[in-house]
C-alpha cells in the first residue's frame, strides 16, 4: 500500500532534469537533437527511482512498483500502441506511394496559396471527428511531411501545422478525453462547454489560419495530374470516413493498414513478403516512442508519491482573492500539471476537483472553467518538447522535437486568447448560484437554454 505523501519541491526534479538535459545539450551543441529523448527520460528514470521523500520514505520495492504501476496504466499502454499502429500504417503508405499521390493530389487542385491553411483546417476537421489529437497526427503527418518536400518549406512547419489542427479538434470534439475530463469535472453538458470553448478558440484558429496564407511557398515544383494514382489515396479517405463515423482510433489505424495493404498486393506494389517487412519497419520506427511512453508514465508516478504534484497543486492555488485571480489560478494550475505530467487528460482529471472548490468559492461559471480546463492544457500539451503528441509528430519527421514547438503557432495563440478571455471577462454567461455546481444540475435547472 503507498505511504501518503506530503507536498514537495524536489518531487518534481525529474522533469526538471529532463528540460535542462535537452536544452542544455541543444545550447551547448547548437543542435536540439543531440540528446536523444530516449536516452534522457532513461537518466530521469533512474534519477527519479534514487530520489525519495523524508516524511514517508520508499523502500526501492515500493518506488520500482510504483513505477510499474504508472507505466502499465491503460492510458499509457494505449499510447504505446497507438504510436507502433501509426508506425506501421506510416510505412506501408510510404512504401505503396499513398502519401505522395495525396500529395500530388492536393497540389494539382488546390490553390497552392491555400494549401497550408487547408492543410490545418483538414486536421482540424479530422481531430473534431475523431476526438483524439494523436490520431489525427499520426495520420495526417505524413502528408504534411509531404507537402513540406513537394513545395520546399521546412518539415517542422507543415508538422506543426497537422498537430495545431489536432489541438483545436480535440479541444472541442464532444467524443474527446480531454472535453469529457472537463465537463465531468465541473458539472456542466458537453454542449455548454463546447459554445464557451469555441468562442475564446475561434479568433485563434482563425489568426492562424490567416498567418498560414502569409507564408512564402514556391509553387514552381507542383507535378502534374499524371503523378498520382487516386487508389493509393483511398486509406486516407478511408481513416476520414471512419473517423466521422466515431470509430476508435485504434480502428481507424487497423482500417488505414489493412487498406493499405491490400491495395498494395492488388496493384502488386509489394509481395506478402515485403508487405509485413513494410509493417515490421514501421513498428520498429516507433518501437523508441513505445518504450517512452512508458517511461513518463512511471515518471510520473514517482513524482506523485514523492509529493511533486501535491506542491504545484498547493503554491499555484494559495493567494488567490479574487474572481478574476481564480480564473488565472485555474489556467496556471491545469498548465503547470500538464508540464509536469506531459498528459492534458491527466493534468485536467487531476485539477478538477480543486477548480471546482475554487469555483463555489469564488462563483465562477463552470462552463469557463470548464473551458480554462481544455484550453489551456491542450495549449501546453501542443508545445511541450516532452508530451505525446509532439513526440509522435516529431519521430515520424525525423526532427528534434523543440523545432515543432518553435511553430506551434495555433497552440500559442490559443493560450494568448485564454488569457485574453479571463483578463477581459469575455465570454459572459448569466450568472448562476453555487448550488448550480453539482453533476447535472444545469440541465434541470434550465442554465443551458440561457446560454
Amino acid at each position: 500500500m503507498q505511504k501518503p505523501t506530503k507536498e514537495n519541491f524536489m518531487g518534481l526534479s525529474p522533469i526538471i532534469l529532463f528540460m535542462l538535459l535537452i536544452i542544455g545539450s541543444g545550447i551547448m551543441t547548437q543542435n536540439f537533437s543531440s540528446m536523444p529523448i530516449l536516452v534522457a527520460f532513461m537518466i530521469c528514470a533512474g534519477y527519479s527511482l534514487f530520489l525519495n521523500s523524508k516524511v514517508a520514505p520508499l523502500s526501492i520495492t515500493e518506488k520500482v512498483d510504483i513505477f510499474c504501476k504508472g507505466g502499465g496504466d491503460k492510458t499509457i499502454i494505449l499510447l504505446a500502441i497507438i504510436f507502433l499502429l501509426a508506425g506501421a500504417f506510416y510505412a506501408v503508405t510510404i512504401d505503396i506511394g499513398a502519401r505522395d499521390a495525396t500529395v500530388n493530389w492536393a497540389l494539382n487542385y488546390v490553390p497552392t496559396a491555400y494549401l497550408l491553411p487547408g492543410l490545418f483546417v483538414i486536421s482540424c476537421f479530422i481531430a473534431f471527428a475523431m476526438g483524439t489529437s494523436m490520431g489525427t497526427i499520426t495520420a495526417i503527418t505524413p502528408i504534411g511531411i509531404g507537402l513540406a518536400e513537394s513545395l520546399s518549406l521546412p518539415i517542422p512547419l507543415t508538422v506543426s501545422i497537422v498537430v495545431g489542427g489536432a489541438m483545436f479538434g480535440d479541444n472541442l470534439s464532444f467524443i474527446s478525453d480531454t472535453t469529457i475530463a472537463a465537463t465531468r469535472t465541473q458539472g456542466v453538458q458537453l454542449k455548454d462547454k463546447f459554445k464557451a470553448n469555441l468562442i475564446i478558440v475561434l479568433p485563434a484558429a482563425f489568426v492562424t489560419a490567416v498567418c498560414l496564407l502569409m507564408v512564402d511557398i514556391d509553387g514552381s515544383s507542383v507535378v502534374t495530374s499524371n503523378d498520382y494514382d487516386m487508389w493509393l489515396i483511398l486509406p486516407y479517405l478511408l481513416i476520414i470516413c471512419c473517423a466521422l463515423f466515431g470509430m476508435n482510433v485504434l480502428g481507424v489505424l487497423g482500417v488505414g493498414i489493412v487498406s493499405a495493404c491490400v491495395i498494395g498486393l492488388t496493384k502488386g506494389l509489394f509481395t506478402f513478403t515485403s508487405m509485413v517487412l513494410s509493417i515490421q519497419k514501421g513498428l520498429e520506427w516507433m518501437q523508441n516512442m513505445a518504450v517512452i511512453a512508458l517511461l513518463i508514465g512511471g515518471v510520473v508516478a514517482l513524482m506523485k508519491a514523492y509529493g511533486g504534484i501535491q506542491w504545484l497543486v498547493t503554491n499555484t492555488t494559495k493567494g488567490i482573492s479574487t474572481k478574476k485571480g481564480a480564473e488565472f489560478g485555474v489556467a496556471t494550475l491545469v498548465s503547470t500539471l500538464d508540464i509536469a505530467t506531459a498528459n492534458n487528460t491527466i493534468a485536467i482529471v487531476s485539477t478538477g476537483p480543486i477548480v471546482q472548490d475554487l469555483a463555489k468559492k469564488f462563483s465562477l461559471d463552470p462552463r469557463r472553467t470548464a473551458s480554462l480546463l481544455d484550453i489551456f492544457s491542450c495549449g501546453f500539451q501542443g508545445l511541450i518538447p516532452y508530451g505525446g503528441q509532439l513526440l509522435a509528430a516529431a519521430s515520424l519527421a525525423g526532427v528534434s522535437p523543440l523545432t515543432l514547438t518553435y511553430y506551434g503557432w495555433y497552440p500559442m495563440l490559443i493560450l494568448v486568447f485564454g488569457c485574453l478571455a479571463i483578463a477581459t471577462g469575455l465570454p459572459k454567461f448569466n450568472k448562476i448560484v453555487a448550488d448550480d455546481f453539482s453533476y447535472g444540475s444545469h440541465k434541470e435547472k434550465g442554465l443551458d437554454k440561457n446560454l
